[in-house]
Formats: C-alpha cells, sequence, structure tokens
C-alpha cells in the first residue's frame, strides 16, 4: 500500500523541495493529504476544476500540479473555491504542487525537457533567482526559423501559439538560453546580454521584453506559458506511477497563453 505521506517524502527529497526558494504562495510539496491508498495519479499544470475532474474521471486520488492550490493567494473558502475543496474531499484526492523545484530539476524538469523536445543540449545553467538557477542555457548551429518552428509544432500540440521578436530570415541561432513559464523579465534580459546569448527561449513575458530585445539584438522565442510547463508534471507523475506501479495521467487543459 502507498499511502501519501510516503509518496510525497519521495517526491520531495527526489526534487529537492526544502532546498528550493521560490514563490510564497507556491507552498511547494503536499498541500492537501488524502486518507486512501494512492491508486493512480493525474498531472496538470494548474489546479482547476477541469484538473480536479479529470482526476475523477480517470479514477486516480493523487492531482500533482505545476501551479498549486494557492497560487492566487489567501481566497475566502466560497464559490469556486469551496467548489474545488469539496469535489477534492469527497473524492479522497490528494494534492501535490511543484514550481520552481520541478522547472530547475536536471532530469524530469520543465527546462532539460524542452530543451530535448527542441533539439537542444545544455552545458550551462541561466535565470538566477536568489541563490538557484531556474533555466538553461547552451550553444548551437540552427537557423532561427528551424527552431522557431520546431516550438510552433511543439506548443500547437498543447493548444498553443508561439510568437518571435523580428529576426532575418538567414539568421543562426549560436547561443542559446532558455527559462520556461514567464521567463522573459528585465533581469533575465540583462543576464542574456551579458552571457552574450542571440535566442532566449521562453513561456511568455511583458511587452516590454519584447522592445528591449530588439534593440539589444535578441531574439525571444514565446512559446506559450502553459505549453512550456507541461512537461515536467507529466514526467513526475510518470516517474512516481512506475515507482509505486499505478496509472499516471495528463489533463490537458490549456489556458490559451
Amino acid at each position: 500500500m502507498t499511502q501519501i505521506y510516503e509518496l510525497a517524502r519521495f517526491a520531495d527529497a527526489l526534487l529537492e523541495t526544502e532546498k528550493t526558494p521560490d514563490y510564497p504562495a507556491a507552498l511547494n510539496g503536499l498541500q492537501l493529504e488524502n486518507h486512501s491508498e494512492i491508486k493512480g495519479v493525474v498531472s496538470a499544470v494548474d489546479f482547476s476544476t477541469r484538473a480536479i475532474e479529470g482526476t475523477i474521471k480517470a479514477g486516480a486520488n493523487l492531482l500533482i500540479v505545476h501551479h498549486g492550490m494557492f497560487w492566487n493567494g489567501l481566497d475566502p473558502i466560497r464559490g469556486p473555491v469551496y467548489r474545488r475543496l469539496r469535489l477534492l474531499i469527497e473524492n479522497d484526492i490528494a494534492v501535490y504542487s511543484s514550481h520552481l523545484p520541478l522547472d530547475r530539476h536536471p532530469s524530469l524538469g520543465n527546462n532539460v525537457l524542452l530543451g530535448k523536445e527542441l533539439g537542444l543540449k545544455s552545458c550551462e545553467s541561466f535565470a538566477k533567482y536568489a541563490e538557484i538557477f531556474i533555466g538553461l542555457s547552451g550553444e548551437s548551429d540552427l537557423e532561427t526559423a528551424t527552431l522557431v518552428d520546431k516550438a510552433r509544432k511543439f506548443a500547437s500540440s498543447y493548444g498553443g501559439e508561439v510568437r518571435a521578436t523580428p529576426f532575418s530570415p538567414k539568421q543562426r541561432t549560436k547561443r542559446w538560453a532558455m527559462c520556461t513559464g514567464a521567463g522573459a523579465s528585465t533581469d533575465t534580459l540583462k543576464e542574456a546580454a551579458q552571457m552574450k546569448i542571440d535566442t532566449l527561449i521562453v513561456g511568455e513575458g511583458p511587452h516590454h521584453t519584447a522592445v528591449q530585445a530588439e534593440e539589444n539584438g535578441l531574439t525571444i522565442v514565446y512559446a506559450g506559458h502553459y505549453a512550456t510547463e507541461t512537461l515536467g508534471v507529466r514526467a513526475l507523475a510518470e516517474h512516481l506511477g512506475k515507482k509505486y506501479r499505478f496509472p499516471a495521467s495528463f489533463v490537458n487543459a490549456p489556458t490559451g497563453l
């Protein structure tokens, strides 16, 4: 029998949850316990009604998410907040969440897996947060248009779209960096400039990053916040499913971003 606390301890150690700084609302780790033996796991990017309903439909009683139950901060337990909690408790579903620990994991992380999807081999870290690095960087020699096309095909498989800042049709990507999710910021663009990065792959970023990038000769590929963060939760759920011998599945619930 696999109980939730046994599984959560293993996942915390695997992801180095306690050693990884994060935003206060992340509350990485086990966010809601359950009573029964774990019989199946479902993963989703976001904690939502669609994710919970997908877990129930799959006959699972563990939901693993990247953006957890408290991502919006403090909310009264009423309306949709109450309805989600009621669904979880009535169906005895546990919730485990991992944000930055999953972004940066060397084999199950969003960044390393997206790099593989795009055919990029990383060799350095990128995107410093506190005392850790979230993203990756490396060297390549391929047409930037080809890289953008690969990103577009990946994003479309999760209901997303890709946008890129202007670049020459003949441009080649020689030094790239990556930070999934909301990876484009003033700080990451400064870091990219210091590292002489020519192409930055992210999920999303504020409007000013596109202006700033063009001014500094940097191409940014915005591959979608949602799409770029689907890989880690899927990989973690599958890893736990194999270890504890229960089925694992994924709820694809695109946000349009």
